[in-house]
């Protein structure tokens, strides 16, 4: 069996800029229609049985603790964010399991249980359901993949080898290096995608970065620069690092078998489609529990 791990919030802001907007008794709507619509589809997939989707709630985590420039809700429209609460009741009112994340993130949700369904033997594969790049740390072999869902692109391990030139568990060091614009982590001057690549290949992980150029395994363009910056931001790239490094240990308490999709729940979903101006949407669930 296949279990289904789903980023609503890229989701829910997928359908906010890509489905028509909808105001309903004065409230906006159109992206929870949207992700109704979306999750539907992704429910009626032949292969999906175990499914649990996870939300940020709550923009800001325990990384906003950590360092001032992570990112934050600023900037995110006001009619986006008050749908939140209407996508997770959407989710939960279609019978999917739902993870409303606060103090930890929804990305560190997916990588909790992704590592937790991979290790049971009854799962044959688990399917991040992301395009995001953070969540390509969690991918292991062919055993957890991520699915681009728009592009209809599956991501094993050797996708992730291929896209960014190391390995999954190096994918945090690589973004301390980089930096993340989408999550305010600045990265280290005069480190790129290419050269933090080669790099990590040679060494591993950031620590194990010799400070002495003349030490490095082999030769790499602009290394002394490469190494002096680095020297110079040693404290910085660990933080950088733990920013970009997800948690496995986010308070989820269902299991595998409680992830299987029975159906969705009548009265709940037809309260939330007469709220949002959607009860067509009614006709199209095929399965009620």
């Amino acid at each position: 069996m296949k279990v289904h791990l789903v980023d609503g919030t890229y989701e829910l802001f997928r359908s906010y800029f890509g489905a028509p907007k909808a105001i309903y008794n004065g409230v906006e709507v159109g992206a929870t229609r949207g992700i109704l619509r979306s999750m539907h589809a992704l429910l009626r997939e032949p292969d999906v049985t175990h499914v649990g989707v996870a939300f940020d709630t709550v923009i800001e985590s325990f990384r906003n603790d950590l360092f001032d420039g992570y990112k934050t809700s600023y900037g995110v429209p006001d009619d986006l964010m008050s749908q939140f609460p209407l996508a997770e009741r959407a989710t939960e009112a279609l019978g999917m399991v739902t993870w409303r994340m606060i103090e930890f993130e929804a990305d560190d949700a997916l990588a909790t249980f992704a590592a937790r369904a991979a290790a049971e033997p009854m799962v044959d594969q688990v399917v991040i359901c992301s395009p995001d790049k953070d969540l390509r740390q969690c991918v292991r072999g062919t055993r957890v993949v991520c699915l681009d869902r728009m592009r209809r692109v599956v991501i094993d391990e050797a996708g992730v080898v291929a896209k960014f030139g190391i390995s999954p568990s190096l994918i945090p060091d690589w973004l301390a290096l980089v930096g993340d614009d989408a999550d305010g982590i600045p990265g280290v001057p005069r480190w790129g995608a290419k050269s933090a690549a080669q790099v990590l290949t040679l060494h591993g992980h950031v620590e194990d970065i010799p400070d002495n150029v003349m030490k490095w395994k082999a030769p790499i363009r602009g290394s002394a620069a490469l190494a002096e910056s680095l020297r110079d931001h040693r404290i910085e790239v660990q933080l950088y690092r733990r920013l970009a490094t997800l948690r496995e240990d986010a308070p989820l308490p269902e299991t595998t078998d409680d992830l299987e999709w029975r159906g969705a729940r009548r009265d709940e979903l037809t309260a939330l489609c007469t709220e949002i101006g959607d009860t067509e949407f009614l006709g199209r669930v095929e399965r009620w529990r």
